[in-house]
């Protein structure tokens, strides 16, 4: 049976060891960990799976923000990566780990929230490519893997996606803990 818990710091070990076996070392090269190289994981919208004691699944959400030509800084939320053990795909986990994250990001009516991934996956849970065609990261990115959820009303066409660096982690939404408890 799959239990769904509040990510923990006592978790990171597990957690790492499922992403480089999914993704590789050198998923640390990617785009996306230039965003998230210098936060901390936003634990109030990031979880984990266990069967037992085992580990199967986690996911992610790290404080970033959206940077407008005219300096404009807008706070969003990077998820991901979301991550299932390989013998364990196919069985709803990370369906299910999306779930609950979507669920605490629309009670906390967080900021925006942007992935990297696949569109026929994450467009069940409404991210498209639609709106961040003109943004820029701090690395290639394909624009088509770039997703928003949500109407992009009020963010800009032409952006940069920014990390947020630890000391200002908080900022993202005060009213979350933006540590790993």
């Amino acid at each position: 049976m799959i239990t769904l818990v509040p990510l923990l710091l006592s978790h990171q070990p597990a957690i790492d060891s499922l992403l480089d076996e999914r993704f590789g070392p050198a998923r640390r090269n990617r785009t996306a960990y230039r965003l998230r190289d210098r936060a901390e994981v936003l634990s109030a919208y990031s979880s984990v799976a266990f069967d037992g004691d085992q580990l199967v699944g986690s996911l992610q959400c790290w404080p970033i923000r959206l940077k407008s030509v005219g300096g404009a800084r807008m706070p969003m939320i990077l998820l991901g990566p979301v991550a299932v053990a390989a013998a364990r795909e196919g069985q709803g986990i990370a369906t299910a780990l999306m779930r609950a994250s979507l669920a605490a990001l629309d009670a906390g009516d967080s900021p925006p929230v942007l992935l990297i991934g696949d569109a026929p996956f994450y467009g069940r849970f409404g991210f498209s490519a639609a709106a961040t065609r003109h943004w820029e990261l701090p690395g290639p990115v394909d624009h088509a893997r770039l997703l928003l959820r949500g109407p992009a009303t009020g963010l800009p066409r032409i952006a940069w996606v920014e990390a947020v660096p630890v000391e200002r982690a908080g900022s993202v939404n005060p009213s979350r803990p933006a540590k790993v408890a």
